[in-house]
Parts: C-alpha cells; sequence; structure tokens
C-alpha cells in the first residue's frame, strides 16, 4: 500500500539509497587516500644508511694513496663475499 501524505514516496527513497551510498564511497576513498599518503612517505624515504659503505670507504683509501693495488683488490674481494671470513667463534 502506497502512503500519500507524512509516508516516504518514490523519490525519498531514491535520496536516501544515493546519500548513503555517497556516503560510504566518501568514507572508503578517505581510507584509500590515507593509505597511500601514509604508505608513500614510508617508500620515499627509502633504507636507512648510517654512512658510507665499507667499499665507498675502501676506494676513499685507494684514491688517497693509503693503500696500494693489490691490497685494494684483495680487500674488496674480502668485502664482496657473501660469508664471513671469520665468523663467531674462529
Amino acid at each position: 500500500m502506497m502512503y500519500y501524505g507524512n509516508g516516504m514516496n518514490g523519490w525519498g527513497m531514491f535520496l536516501m539509497i544515493v546519500n548513503s551510498l555517497l556516503f560510504w564511497g566518501l568514507v572508503a576513498a578517505g581510507i584509500v587516500a590515507m593509505a597511500r599518503y601514509t604508505g608513500r612517505d614510508v617508500l620515499r624515504r627509502g633504507p636507512v644508511t648510517h654512512g658510507p659503505v665499507p667499499q665507498q670507504m675502501l676506494a676513499e683509501r685507494f684514491a688517497r694513496g693509503d693503500i696500494d693495488e693489490d691490497e685494494y683488490t684483495r680487500r674488496l674481494q674480502v668485502l664482496d663475499t657473501k660469508t664471513p671470513a671469520h665468523g663467531p667463534g674462529d
């Protein structure tokens, strides 16, 4: 039975549905925007480095003349190996 007078008609139902969809759409867009904003800040920073890497320090010593070419290549090979030369307990 249709209500005429104080009851909600078809336009009222339509506006209620549209308002509900807009509200939840804005809530979802806000969550996505917040996730992207906070995620982008972490990606922009990159890994934290605390000074030059050992290979850079070795290259600087070689450039200054502190070490010769043979010592430079020998130490560079030690730094580039995957396993440490002296493990714990050696």
